[in-house]
């Protein structure tokens, strides 16, 4: 069993049902799935490109990726249908924590001007999504072998029914979020104040 889920299984699940007010144990949000997806637009002109980024996500996850294709054909970006334009991988149980640990402790603390995730990135129905600039945050990585630096969008989903539930999940893996305040209404929307978030 990963670090993580133990601390989760032993601790955090006691803690959240407590701070939540929750009467059952099996009510506790938990982490469903992690999806960790890349966009790369230059793949319609050399596919190599494709192929390196497939390579270093595999790296990234510890999981094989695969390759996302267009669903149709667009003229104006010279895109056919079929065609692979990115990579995705989804991860689950054991590797799934086992991401999201090193995630937070060695991966973020790398990030150049970090200030703190958005507290607005959640979807209302408990899922997290959060974009990086630089994959080469992961040590995984050897930084001499990059050819070019890539973004990538990181979804956290978990079976939380409202976002203050996903937030208080997260903030107990340790996630670090900013202190902007946020006021969320009804079906999870967001309420924005008058104070200005970063």
């Amino acid at each position: 069993m990963s670090r993580l889920k133990e601390v989760y299984n032993k601790q955090i699940k006691q803690d959240l049902k407590i701070k939540l007010g929750l009467k059952n144990l099996f009510e506790v949000p938990k982490l469903k799935k992690i999806i960790l997806n890349m966009g790369i637009g230059e793949g319609k002109d050399d596919t190599k490109l494709i192929d390196k980024a497939l390579e270093d996500l595999t790296l990234i996850s510890g999981q094989k990726a695969i390759k996302t294709k267009s669903k149709k054909a667009i003229s104006g970006f010279k895109i056919r249908e079929g065609m692979p334009l990115g990579v995705k991988v989804t991860l689950r149980n054991k590797i799934m924590y086992e991401f999201l640990d090193r995630l937070v402790n060695i991966a973020i603390p790398r990030v150049r001007d970090f200030r703190g995730l958005n507290k607005h990135s959640f979807d209302g129905n408990g899922n997290f999504s959060m974009g990086i600039k630089e994959h080469v945050i992961f040590p995984e990585i050897n930084f001499d072998k990059v050819d070019k630096i890539r973004g990538m969008d990181i979804t956290i989903c978990t079976t939380a029914k409202n976002n203050n539930e996903a937030l208080e999940l997260l903030k107990s893996f340790n996630m670090p979020f900013n202190n902007s305040k946020v006021n969320w209404g009804e079906n999870g929307k967001v309420k924005f104040s008058s104070e200005k978030f970063i």
